[in-house]
C-alpha cells in the first residue's frame, strides 16, 4: 500500500508540472529535494500527437528494446562499469511488454527505430526533439550532490520524440535499491496506456 501511496503522489506531482522541461524541473529538484530524501518523483512530462501504447507494444513484445545512456550519475564509477551494473535495475523494473533492454547498437539500423533515450544531468536547454536527433548535452553536477540522481527520458522512433519526462531520487551507486523505484514510475509514465487527450496536447519543449 505503502509503494501505492507513493505512486500516486509522483503522478499528481507530475500532473502539475506537466509540459515543464528538464530546466523547470530541475528547479523544482532543487526546492524539494533538500532533507531527507521522500522517494522518487517525477517531473514534467510530455506526449507527442503519434505517441500509441499499441504500437510500443508491437515493437517490443517479445523483443530487445535499445538502450542509450548519457551521462553519469556516479562519477567514482567508471561510465561502462555504471552501465553495466544499471542495465539489471532497468530490466527489474521494465514496462508491461515481456522486452530485453539493450546496449547493443544493430548491424543494420531498424526501420522504424524506437529505442529509449536517458540521459543524466542533461542540460537546461537540451529538449527531447534534438535528443531523438543524437545531440546530448549535459549540465556540470552541482557542488555538495553527491547521490543525487536526476534523469530526462525520451521514448524516441526515429528522429521524433513520442514521449519524454524527468525524474530524480537519491542513491549512492547503481545498484542502490532506490533505483528501481525511479525507473519504475518513470516507464509507467513514458510508455503510459492510458488514452491520450489530443485536445490538450502540449508541444514539445526547446531543441
Amino acid at each position: 500500500m505503502r509503494h501505492a501511496r507513493d505512486l500516486v503522489a509522483a503522478l499528481l506531482i507530475a500532473a502539475t508540472l506537466a509540459g515543464c522541461g528538464p530546466e523547470q524541473t530541475m528547479r523544482q529538484m532543487s526546492g524539494q529535494m533538500t532533507g531527507q530524501n521522500p522517494g522518487p518523483t517525477l517531473g514534467g512530462y510530455n506526449y507527442a500527437p503519434q505517441y500509441d501504447f499499441s504500437e510500443f507494444w508491437a515493437a517490443t513484445d517479445g523483443k530487445t528494446f535499445r538502450v542509450i545512456v548519457a551521462g553519469n550519475p556516479f562519477p567514482a564509477v567508471p561510465f561502462d562499469e555504471m552501465k553495466a551494473r544499471l542495465l539489471p535495475v532497468l530490466q527489474a523494473n521494465k514496462p508491461r511488454p515481456p522486452l530485453t533492454f539493450t546496449y547493443a547498437q544493430p548491424v543494420e539500423e531498424p526501420h522504424p527505430d524506437y529505442r529509449l533515450v536517458l540521459i543524466f544531468d542533461p542540460a537546461n536547454d537540451l529538449g527531447s526533439g534534438s535528443v531523438c536527433n543524437g545531440v546530448t548535452r549535459l549540465r556540470p553536477r552541482a557542488v555538495g550532490t553527491p547521490g543525487r540522481v536526476y534523469v530526462f527520458g525520451v521514448y524516441c522512433r526515429n528522429d521524433l520524440a513520442l514521449s519524454e519526462t524527468t525524474g530524480w531520487t537519491e542513491a549512492a551507486g547503481p545498484d542502490d535499491p532506490r533505483l528501481g523505484p525511479l525507473f519504475a514510475q518513470l516507464f509507467l509514465v513514458l510508455f503510459t496506456d492510458q488514452p491520450m487527450r489530443r485536445d490538450r496536447f502540449v508541444p514539445f519543449g526547446r531543441w
